[in-house]
């Protein structure tokens, strides 16, 4: 059987399509943003800038969940994309005449970081509705690539566009990005709707959602562990550069190093095409486990080709891990709550991101930046192999078919 033969049911076609253009421009807009903020203010302008990005983000998450499960997710996901590329175009136009002033990026951002708080819990749903039950993993390992090369590509483009032309006109293709995805989310076919709109206070509909993710213990603990892990990983985004920079020979060679980890993402996103796991969360953690290797690289003072090697197997290692999970979650979650469960998964696993931002700095000036390393990247290899002590994890078969759904 063809691994793209999912890419012929129409449906997920166009949605697949409209993502292309969607990762594209997320990739994009952070170099995007950094430049423009930075021809009009300083290096504090541009904290504020992208604050105001993330922080509506976090503070709508769930609230995004909740109307990707009431409303039909192409009506959501087609008006976000809409309202994303408004504030993006008109962003552009501000730049581009002159206008621009650091409290318009700061309104834009907030405006692009609700609507995107809309668009993220719906994702998830949206593949489970318009992907086969059976082909779940090829059309997650496809939106996986398609998420790699965005990784790739995004940032390249955003440069060279920056660089040649100006951050303005960056920001503007970034703009057409969202239209491009709009297009093609808007001929889904109006049938494309959750399961039930039931009229329920927002209230009640939140709690319903925190009943399904916490009545699946195997979702709560991967997503506690997650979020611990990604506190942890800030010691690689955090202190690598440093490392790089006192033993590894600066900026070249770590971009290097980062490179791969884009690199091995599309390998990992191109391995779970064929992996066929019986119990596909073990499968997901064993991989998982890959993820501590930048980290202890980094402790070892590896050179930098065995560095690149382990950052690489690290790419590959998230990718196999994040297409599984969410492969298994569509499996079994039923889809009109979804979305919601997809939104507290979200945000509970980069809880403690910002916390590890905060925390690695601080404790890294007092030991130094291999002990913090190596504390991390064991801790976050034993929390992976813990995980799996848990029956109702190790043991969590494949879904032969779609997850019923509520009748209420």
């Amino acid at each position: 059987m063809n691994k793209l033969d999912v890419l012929r049911v129409r449906d997920f076609r166009l949605f697949f399509l409209g993502s292309l253009a969607s990762v594209l421009g997320d990739f994009m807009a952070p170099v995007a943003l950094a430049f423009a903020v930075l021809d009009i203010g300083d290096a504090g302008d541009l904290g504020l800038v992208l604050a105001a990005r993330v922080l509506p983000l976090m503070a709508f998450m769930l609230l995004g969940g909740v109307v990707a499960d009431r409303l039909p997710r192409r009506l959501v996901m087609v008006s976000s994309d809409l309202v994303r590329g408004a504030g993006q175009g008109l962003l552009a136009v501000l730049l581009l005449t002159g206008s621009a002033g650091i409290w318009h990026l700061v309104v834009l951002q907030v405006v692009h970081g609700t609507a995107s708080a809309l668009f993220m819990p719906a994702i998830s749903g949206l593949v489970q509705q318009t992907a086969p039950a059976d082909r779940l993993q090829e059309a997650n390992s496809l939106c996986s690539l398609a998420r790699a090369g965005g990784n790739v590509a995004g940032p390249v483009l955003a440069g060279v566009l920056v660089a040649t032309a100006g951050s303005g006109w960056a920001i503007a293709v970034d703009a057409a990005t969202f239209l491009v995805s709009a297009y093609f989310l808007r001929l889904l076919p109006k049938g494309v709707v959750p399961p039930k709109l039931t009229v329920h206070s927002m209230l009640a509909d939140l709690r319903e959602g925190w009943r399904e993710f916490t009545g699946r213990r195997w979702i709560w603990v991967v997503v506690v562990a997650a979020s611990l892990a990604n506190g942890l990983q800030a010691a690689y985004s955090v202190l690598g550069p440093v490392v790089a920079e006192e033993r590894l020979g600066g900026a070249t060679a770590w971009g290097v190093v980062v490179s791969c980890y884009g690199a091995g993402a599309c390998v990992g996103g191109l391995a779970t095409l064929w992996l066929k796991a019986r119990f596909p969360l073990r499968s997901a953690l064993y991989a998982d486990c890959l993820c501590s290797l930048p980290l202890l690289a980094l402790a070892l003072q590896l050179a930098t080709p065995s560095l690149a090697v382990a950052t690489f197997l690290g790419g590959c290692g998230l990718m196999v891990f994040n297409t599984l999970w969410e492969t298994t979650l569509q499996s079994n979650v039923p889809g009109d709550r979804l979305s919601r469960v997809s939104a507290y998964e979200w945000l509970g696993s980069m809880a403690c991101q910002p916390l590890g931002m905060v925390l690695v700095p601080v404790i890294a000036l007092r030991t130094g930046p291999e002990p913090v390393l190596y504390a991390c990247g064991l801790i976050m290899l034993a929390m992976s192999l813990a995980q799996l002590l848990l029956p109702d994890v190790r043991r969590l078969p494949v879904a032969t078919s779609a997850p019923a759904e509520s009748k209420a």
